[in-house]
């Protein structure tokens, strides 16, 4: 039975696509540009990982019965013995274990034959995550990532939990400020859009049916180049003190531009001046794809839950590797304590089991215990192993002086962009507030430029969007990805620019003018007179 494609979500629209267009034999090679998911790997920390496990693996086996090795000695001193290891398994991978162990003492947050036991008792993943929010190994060198990478230096102290991704994160987030009173179904929030898809459904769901304001980004001139930002008078809603909570990716998802300073600084001012309370949570996923960020928890920590994910820039998002992080001074924690006393009864008996004075519980450690249904607290945390490989992450930017990954990964995706635009004949966006991760194509726009308003007025007409992502997908091989969903307009469509070959950007860009010049050469035959416009 075929689905009802225009019903589908832009995801299930290109699973059921690709799946059922790949088993049709074409000539031409299958291109799924709509998926996220980036084609290029960090494998320098990835191969100090698995020499640090066989490493890890070696020192447990010097106990070896037989079957079953020993326990790492978390007491012992194994400098000496990692450093033979190193000689004896040169590579990149050693190289950056090397480095770390002589040059990055600083970022560890304890002495480096302390950190180097319990990282290797993490990664061997034989006890439990303790604590339960974040390993005490880990802690700094993932803090120290985060300041580097997306907050000021002089960001305000703060607390991190280690966390399965930001799909987890946000989930975390959502169900502790309902499981605490910070916010109720059918309260009001607001969501700056486009915006990933998901967050636009998860609001909707029963458990909280919050009444959303949408706040939409427009395209506007910076410097005389395009961006995607939001006008004053959207902002200015937020104004309102019945919105109390603001959910925003920054840099967005599908447009891939970042907040503005103008927009950052009348968020400050609105906040000060009418919305105090306003809780907000920012993605910054793709942070760390622009030369210079400014995160909304470096420019309002007090009021900003930031999640982040290691899985974009890392090209790890198997791994499932993230954080949520809120600051030691919080307006979370203040208005736990500015609720009733029968609220607080009620919560104190949710967290009694924890603590001996459970209204003492900060939000983000409770975060950790709602991830677990509380009963389960103890068995809470991001396992160990996924943790070392956080931190071997984190380290990696640290101690990359000259940002070559960094370079090289914002190039790769800025020469995708660059060939895709030439191709299409679009307008290059702003580049230092554009990650060019994504791209967003309002294809209406496109067809007016291109091939003049009647034809774009007729496909609006005859066609849905939908309708000319099957026809692309079945007659072009091409898979992109529909984001009316993300908020974005009906006749828009994501191009990831982040999951194919770069040399395949001009083929993307050649096989939507293929299909749209066979579109309009049917169009010119059916209305002999537009020939003439």
């Amino acid at each position: 039975m075929t689905p009802d494609l225009e019903s589908l979500s832009p995801f299930e629209l290109s699973l059921y696509l690709e799946k059922k267009v790949r088993s049709i034999d074409h000539p031409k090679e299958w291109l799924n540009a709509g998926r996220g998911n980036p084609n290029w790997t960090a494998f320098v920390p990835r191969e100090a990982y698995f020499l640090l496990g066989q490493f890890a693996t070696e020192m447990t086996m010097r106990h070896s019965t037989g079957f079953t090795a020993g326990m790492v000695d978390t007491e012992e001193i194994y400098g000496e013995s990692l450093l033979r290891f190193l000689d004896e398994h040169p590579g990149k991978g050693s190289a950056f274990l090397r480095d770390i162990w002589e040059n990055g003492t600083h970022f560890l947050g304890m002495a480096r034959e302390k950190w180097l036991a319990h990282m290797m008792d993490y990664i061997i993943g034989d006890n439990y995550p303790n604590p339960e929010r974040v390993l005490k190994a880990c802690e700094l060198p993932i803090k120290q990532y985060l300041h580097h990478e997306l907050f000021d230096s002089d960001s305000a102290p703060f607390d991190v939990f280690a966390v399965e991704g930001g799909t987890a994160a946000i989930c975390y987030v959502f169900d502790s400020l309902v499981n605490n009173g910070l916010l109720h179904p059918k309260d009001k929030i607001a969501l700056m859009i486009p915006t990933f898809a998901p967050y636009l459904e998860i609001p909707e769901l029963p458990q909280y049916e919050f009444d959303v304001e949408y706040i939409k980004a427009q395209p506007v001139r910076i410097d005389g180049q395009l961006s995607h930002q939001y006008p004053d008078e959207e902002l200015n809603r937020l104004r309102n003190k019945d919105i109390k909570a603001l959910f925003v990716v920054n840099p967005s998802n599908p447009t891939s531009d970042a907040l503005s300073e103008a927009t950052i600084a009348l968020l400050q001012e609105i906040i000060q001046e009418d919305n105090p309370n306003l809780m907000i949570l920012t993605d910054d996923v793709y942070g760390t794809f622009l030369p210079k960020f400014t995160s909304l928890f470096t420019a309002i920590p007090y009021n900003t839950a930031c999640i982040y994910s290691y899985s974009k820039y890392f090209g790890a998002t198997g791994w499932r590797i993230g954080t949520i992080a809120v600051a030691k001074d919080n307006l979370f924690d203040h208005l736990l304590a500015k609720h009733s006393r029968r609220e607080k009864k009620a919560l104190n008996e949710r967290y009694g089991t924890l603590a001996s004075e459970p209204e003492k519980i900060k939000f983000i450690d409770r975060m950790v215990a709602d991830s677990r249904d509380i009963a389960l607290n103890h068995a809470a945390g991001l396992s160990s192993p996924q943790q070392v490989m956080m931190v071997l992450f984190s380290l990696y930017s640290l101690l990359d002086k000259e940002h070559g990954y960094k370079k090289e990964v914002m190039a790769i995706c800025h020469e995708r962009e660059t060939l895709l635009f030439d191709h299409l004949g679009l307008e290059h966006p702003l580049p230092s507030l554009s990650t060019a991760y994504y791209c967003e194509i309002d294809l209406q726009d496109w067809m007016a430029d291109r091939y003049g308003t009647s034809f774009a007025a007729h496909v609006r007409e005859e066609w849905t969007v939908t309708d000319f992502l099957t026809r692309l997908a079945e007659e072009e091989h091409l898979m992109l990805l529909k984001t009316d969903a993300f908020g974005s307009g009906e006749w828009t469509v994501r191009v990831s620019l982040a999951n194919l070959a770069t040399e395949h950007y001009a083929e993307v860009g050649n096989r939507i003018v293929t299909l749209t010049d066979c579109i309009h050469q049917e169009y010119q035959s059916e209305f002999p007179s537009s020939r003439h416009q």
